[in-house]
């Protein structure tokens, strides 16, 4: 492992900054196959467990107010955590969706087991990584992931309560918008504000944690706590996110019948659907199907009802470029609609900021990461990288704990 902290040198030009965005294009289209997942990776598909709160259909009253919880039922045995003490609970909150519109979401709740501290255990907010888009898909009703299960157990056992939330539109009403930041934002803040509607022993100073998807939502998240949870009395502190996708929005608007030049593995080809689904759902007025072939479109179908497990396979050998007739660029206002989709924020950010990434990811290579990190540097943000030269996308997130237990320590003492 080394690590770059807020010290490092890092170059502040233009050119440099391109350089690196263009380092990860090159490296994105160069991949012909990805390296086989870790197994403790894996995520859940088959029949949801709704611990008895179905609200994929949920049609009554929404609040509101932003973080109104609306329900809350014990979460299924077999859902729990092992590190986590015996109440656990599944929960239904007011917030706000990629259209504008207050919305519901839902997300767990764990606390660790014995008992709580003067003033409550303070809160980390878990920002999933990439499960799919359909309501089959939505993480609080299936079992965590080994690796999750080792990974959350980990800030339990370190005294530190986790909401969950699943994202609006995953076992909700809607479609969620994969990559939106700023409607995850929402839900990310929302949850713990909900959290503390719940007579539960929780303190007001919260951090945020996010993997991969959850990266990305997880940095949204932090730009935006403070603005979003004006108000409630919560005290936000700080942020860790690995697996970064940051700045791929400058390759997704290349797209086209000769973009990319290569098939891409599997699991690209299944983000790219996933983008491609919820930019279309969030932008109608842009019409991306105008510009797609029926194979395009019928992938785009894809990714708003297949979990990635079951996409990432079929989808393996694809070529996106057979998605398309002519650029999405052929658009009219596609770019700057498209960058604030899913752009990830490089500054405005109050509090301090962890970024870890494997060199070894094939998923989101390295120079997304370095690239941010490059940005925020260039922008006096308070930020920290850290980089593990023998992991992958999945294996960074344990192998970061020895250097980001230390960093929420010390922005939640």
């Amino acid at each position: 492992m080394s690590a770059l902290t807020s010290r490092s040198p890092v170059s502040r030009t233009t050119r440099t900054l391109v350089s690196v965005i263009t380092g990860l294009g090159m490296v994105l289209l160069a991949l012909g196959s990805t390296t086989p997942a870790h197994a403790d990776d894996a995520v859940s598909v088959g029949i949801p467990n709704w611990s008895g709160l179905d609200v994929t259909e949920y049609s009554g009253p929404i609040p509101a107010k932003a973080g109104t919880l609306i329900a809350k039922v014990p979460l299924a045995e077999e859902l729990n955590l092992p590190a986590a003490g015996d109440d656990a609970y599944r929960i239904q909150y007011s917030s706000l969706n990629q259209h504008g519109k207050m919305a519901t979401g839902t997300g767990a709740v764990f606390l660790p087991k014995g008992k709580a501290p003067a003033g409550g255990w303070p809160i980390i907010s878990w920002a999933h990584g990439t499960v799919g888009m359909n309501d089959d898909c939505t993480p609080s009703a299936f079992p965590r992931s080994e690796r999750d299960q080792k990974y959350l157990g980990h800030w339990l056992e370190q005294g530190y309560a986790v909401v969950a939330a699943d994202y609006v539109g995953l076992g909700t009403p809607g479609l969620m918008a994969y990559l939106n930041g700023v409607t995850a934002a929402h839900a990310i803040v929302d949850i713990v504000v909900a959290s503390h509607q719940m007579d539960l022993p929780l303190a007001k100073r919260w951090a945020i944690i996010g993997q991969s998807q959850g990266a990305a939502a997880a940095l949204n998240g932090a730009r935006y706590a403070t603005e979003f949870s004006r108000g409630s009395g919560l005290d936000y502190r700080g942020v860790v996110a690995t697996g970064i996708p940051a700045n791929l929005e400058y390759l997704y608007q290349n797209l086209g019948p000769v973009v990319p030049p290569v098939n891409l593995p599997g699991g690209l080809n299944a983000y790219t659907a996933y983008i491609l689904a919820g930019f279309n759902d969030t932008r109608p007025d842009m019409n991306i199907t105008k510009v797609m072939t029926p194979k395009g479109i019928a992938r785009l179908a894809e990714g708003r009802t297949t979990c990635y497990p079951i996409l990432k396979k079929s989808l393996a050998g694809d070529d996106v470029r057979t998605w398309f007739r002519a650029p999405l660029m052929s658009i009219p206002g596609l770019s700057p609609a498209l960058h604030k989709y899913m752009a990830t924020p490089y500054k405005g950010y109050d509090r301090p900021i962890f970024l870890g990434q494997g060199l070894r990811d094939v998923d989101v290579p390295a120079p997304s990461a370095l690239s941010l990190y490059a940005q925020m540097k260039a922008n006096n943000q308070p930020v920290e990288l850290f980089v593990y030269p023998e992991d992958d996308h999945s294996s960074a997130v344990l192998a970061s704990m020895k250097d980001s237990t230390p960093f929420v320590a010390r922005i939640l003492r």
